[in-house]
């Protein structure tokens, strides 16, 4: 469970004090998956580095399971619209990186050869990540969060960068394989289609500084055919009248 009370951040620049996000309150079961939407600037990113523990100085109380943010001690996945890859080591470097960080050298086990194979990566383990497409490097990515069974899976746009055929590939592979795992997932995204093919519960917030408007049951989710039903389009509706709004 992550548990998110009266959460502001705000930050330090030339002209004062910014705040990025404003009492933002919410629970997040154990192993569900919710995409966060909303304009640029309003502190999605802000929110996930709070999560992962890059930001540590806010105001409010923020858990885990219970427990304070801490990325020494939890498994926190956080994969980045650039995807985070280490330009100077391999693909089997890379992902096994959440691994080495906990100290475990185990190396591949049964679990690591499932995920690589899953994602179509396992004859790509010798390569450099400038050796690889942008869809390749999605999926070293996505496999690195996975090997390293984290408690908390954080992704920021991860699929933006990819070009439409690729996105909804991904897009398609990252569910499947999250299905399968049921980890607790935050999604940020800025497109209304991909919150609403990802999230089974979908948070929309306010311009900045970020707010929520609005959490809103997904009847999307998980539906065949998707883009092709009545549901997906007075969804998409509702969605972007709640985000006109705010």
């Amino acid at each position: 469970m992550i548990s998110i009370r009266d959460l502001s951040v705000a930050y330090q620049g030339n002209l004062g004090e910014t705040l990025a996000l404003d009492k933002i309150n919410i629970d997040i079961a154990t192993g569900d998956i919710y995409t966060f939407i909303g304009p640029s600037g309003c502190g999605k990113s802000t929110l996930l580095y709070v999560l992962s523990g890059i930001i540590s100085d806010y105001n409010g109380n923020v858990t885990v399971n219970g427990r304070s943010v801490d990325p020494r001690t939890q498994r926190i996945g956080l994969i980045l619209q650039n995807y985070g890859l280490l330009p100077w080591k391999t693909v089997y470097q890379n992902t096994m990186l959440g691994q080495r960080i906990k100290h475990d050298r185990s190396g591949l086990d049964d679990y690591s050869r499932y995920i690589l194979n899953e994602l179509g990566i396992e004859d790509l383990l010798q390569r450099y990540p400038r050796e690889l497409s942008g869809g390749q490097q999605q999926r070293v990515a996505i496999a690195r969060a996975f090997i390293m069974k984290p408690d908390l899976l954080l992704m920021d746009e991860p699929f933006s960068a990819l070009d439409a055929i690729t996105r909804e590939e991904m897009q398609a592979l990252f569910l499947d394989i999250w299905q399968q795992h049921s980890v607790t997932t935050i999604f940020i995204t800025h497109s209304v289609d991909e919150a609403l093919y990802l999230g089974r519960k979908i948070v929309v917030l306010s311009d900045a500084p970020g707010r929520i408007l609005e959490v809103v049951d997904n009847p999307c989710f998980q539906l065949d055919n998707l883009r092709f039903r009545d549901e997906y389009y007075a969804m998409s509706v509702r969605l972007r009248n709640i985000l006109n709004k705010g």
